[in-house]
């Protein structure tokens, strides 16, 4: 346990130093600003005293301005001028001229650079007689002195735009790789609903064009009837198909407006199915509509495998801000078998609703087995009443 311990300290410790060192944070600013005036200065009161009396004051006050770096970049290098004059400015002035090399290109440096070496050059050839020689290395020396700071400060900018232009690259490359597996997810998706729609919808003809065969060639009523549901449904079934392979465009998907239609089927398949509609019904976006028709089928569809003959209660609830979407099995004449808390379907049908930012609720209850959807609307959008079988209306509950 006290190891343990040690080793959370220990982590929290380095958590705080990781906060610390993030740029921006309060506590790294000061620290830096600290020794980016302190550290000249103390460099300044540690040397020897300038040619001049005013020497040690310029550049103490030198090192007072560098904080002028912020706002821009030249004005540091223009406070220590007086300062390199003097010939205690250089401390400050490598801090100007770094910051200035890496917040400025080589060609826009360049004069500041020039300035500082006059600044640094012409007060000691006024004041002394140098040879040639003495005269060069004074040269030198300036140059060497305001171009390693400026040039450290070039190569750090270099750096920086070098390292975003790396992960703008590998931000390009991460996007090009998953834009070549959405391709080939796509392209793997279209043979695959290919080769489904060439097998199933061969066998779906096939039992349409059966179905036909069988209403023209029988006498009976009731089997020509069987007959003709039957080819309705492979008919129904192929369009389902084509629709959700994308085969056929997204507005000729079934909606809301087709729950009415959808109730009649299930009546005429021997389901004793109550339909109501709640408020006023509204146009609704094509996923939305058609999430709506899809709750109603899988929930019917359920009922009629798993509880044939049973009484079902549909109810299409439109409320200002959502549509409620409820269908609930119960009072079946036969038992409820494996009925549970749903199948693949259901599942299937709750990414679906997720997917339009509703939530699907499912599971048996005292009153039998309830599919609830709640699905988002907007509030002002106008109504406009459903397609199919006139259904009972009353007013939203709230």
């Amino acid at each position: 346990m006290t190891a343990l311990g040690g080793a959370r300290a220990d982590l929290r410790v380095a958590e705080r130093l990781r906060a610390l060192s993030r740029p921006g944070h309060p506590v790294r600013v000061v620290a830096v600003e600290i020794l980016a005036i302190g550290v000249p200065a103390l460099f300044v009161l540690l040397s020897a005293p300038g040619p001049h009396p005013w020497s040690l004051v310029t550049a103490l006050v030198a090192c007072a301005l560098l904080p002028l770096r912020h706002l821009w970049a030249p004005l540091g290098v223009l406070g220590a001028l007086p300062a390199i004059a003097g010939g205690l400015g250089w401390p400050a002035e490598i801090v100007s001229l770094f910051v200035l090399g890496r917040r400025s290109t080589p060609a826009r440096s360049a004069p500041w650079f020039v300035l500082v070496i006059l600044a640094a050059v012409v007060p000691v050839q006024l004041r002394e007689v140098l040879t040639w020689q003495s005269t060069i290395l004074s040269v030198a020396f300036a140059i060497l002195s305001a171009g390693t700071p400026l040039g450290f400060g070039l190569l750090f900018a270099a750096r920086e735009r070098l390292t975003a232009s790396l992960r703008e690259l590998e931000s390009a490359r991460e996007a090009t790789v998953l834009a070549r597996e959405a391709a080939a997810r796509a392209e793997e998706r279209a043979r695959i609903g290919r080769e489904v729609h060439d097998a199933v919808g061969h066998h779906a003809t096939l039992i349409a064009v059966g179905a036909a065969a069988l209403a023209a060639s029988s006498d009976e009523p009731h089997v020509r009837e069987a007959a003709e549901r039957l080819r309705a449904q492979a008919k129904e079934a192929l369009a389902e198909m084509r629709t959700a392979l994308g085969l056929v465009g997204a507005s000729q998907a079934a909606g809301s407006g087709a729950v009415g239609e959808l109730v009649d089927r299930a009546r005429e398949n021997g389901l004793d199915v109550a339909w109501e509609t709640v408020g006023t019904p509204r146009p609704l976006p094509v996923a939305p509509d058609h999430t709506v028709y899809r709750v109603v089928q899988e929930a019917l569809t359920n009922a009629a495998r798993h509880a044939p003959g049973s009484r079902v209660r549909v109810v299409v609830d439109w409320r200002p801000d959502a549509i409620r979407v409820e269908v609930v099995n119960g009072g079946s004449r036969r038992p409820l078998r494996g009925l549970g808390t749903g199948g693949v379907g259901l599942a299937g049908l709750g990414e679906r609703v997720r997917s339009v930012g509703g939530v699907l609720h499912h599971g048996p209850e005292s009153d039998g087995f309830r599919v609830l959807a709640v699905l988002p609307l907007a509030p002002d959008t106008p109504g406009t009443p459903p397609r199919g079988q006139a259904a009972t209306t009353r007013p939203a509950v709230p």
